[in-house]
């Protein structure tokens, strides 16, 4: 199981990057000083999953600029991630590896396994590069996540860690104002959002 603001637990997973073309092997050691989301998705071949495989994909950039690497993740094997890839159009041109932990393991773990069907449930963790879990997010199968609101959660997440003592309101994004924690603020946040 997982606890935010500890360490995420070890992992060694086999990944199919579709970039390279090639099988390999990553650790949670491979993504020290580095963030890290981990997308964990239900199964290959089915209707919700490429669209929001897709969606990742389109702000992999902006991912980047954090110096955030993105991992998809399913119990499917690495040879039918490229099956996917190749035959799903949606996926063409796809930015990032697809790792796999066939068996569930790895997802058993988390607590994120469906124990009848194995598969894993739509998981979205992102990990700090230290290897601390700072952020986790379950969503039914039958709805798709919104890149966009993870990646608003690994922005906040960046910004109080590289500003200690500051604190990111509900719906923050960058550039927008923050809080400071204090016993003056207690019970006056709306005058400090206004300063």
């Amino acid at each position: 199981m997982f606890k935010i603001d500890q360490k995420f637990p070890h992992f060694s997973l086999e990944t199919y990057n579709p970039i390279k073309e090639e099988i390999e092997k990553i650790s949670l050691d491979d993504f020290k000083g580095d963030w890290l989301i981990f997308f964990f998705y239900p199964a290959d071949f089915t209707f919700v999953c490429p669209t929001e495989l897709v969606d990742i994909n389109h702000r992999i950039e902006d991912f980047k600029k954090y110096r955030a690497r993105v991992i998809g993740i399913s119990t499917d094997t690495v040879h039918t991630h490229r099956a996917w890839i190749e035959m799903e159009e949606l996926l063409k041109g796809l930015k990032y590896p697809l790792a796999s932990d066939h068996g569930g393991k790895f997802s058993a773990e988390l607590g994120i396994l469906y124990e009848d069907s194995f598969k894993s449930q739509r998981a979205a963790f992102i990990i700090d590069p230290d290897g601390i879990l700072r952020a986790a997010d379950i969503v039914s199968d039958d709805i798709g996540r919104n890149a966009g609101e993870i990646l608003r959660k690994l922005k906040a997440l960046d910004f109080v860690r590289k500003n200690p003592g500051k604190v990111c309101p509900a719906s923050w994004d960058e550039g927008e104002k923050t809080l400071t924690p204090g016993i003056k603020s207690a019970g006056k946040v709306a005058r400090e959002l206004k300063q």
